[in-house]
């Protein structure tokens, strides 16, 4: 079992910035495993933002390409998001899920920022954090 926490999520005027965090529990610095940023918006499905494979790899969804910047520090077990120059529909809960490398979660995790619908049934996720933005 892995435990999932976001925090760092607030209110901001367009062209803000805000950096998420989330801290993982369980895995170690010689843990193999994926991470990603998800994002949902009232009304609509859940949707990958940015997500980084067990080798570093990482991938963004078209709508957010250089604004956002997914990264991770091992020692700490902890994903990053940092958002700049946010826009009124970036306003959504951002949840952070990941899973161990091996699993069905990290196997399709690449593909969920192109489109590939998100299935929560799969890997661990955490509670959500709300961002706003304000025009």
């Amino acid at each position: 079992q892995v435990h999932v926490v976001e925090s760092g999520g607030g209110s901001v005027q367009a062209g803000g910035s805000l950096r998420l965090s989330c801290q993982a529990s369980t895995y170690t610095e010689r843990s193999s495993y994926c991470m990603g940023w998800f994002r949902q918006a009232p009304g609509k499905p859940r949707e990958g933002v940015a997500v980084i494979d067990y080798d570093g790899d990482s991938k963004y969804a078209d709508s957010v390409k250089g604004r956002f910047t997914i990264s991770k520090d091992n020692a700490k077990n902890t994903l990053y998001l940092d958002m700049k120059n946010l826009k009124p529909e970036d306003a959504a809960v951002y949840y952070c899920a990941t899973d161990f490398r091996y699993s069905p979660f990290c196997s399709r995790i690449l593909r969920v920022v192109s489109g590939t619908p998100v299935n929560t049934d799969f890997g661990y996720w955490g509670p959500g954090t709300q961002v706003t933005v304000s025009s």
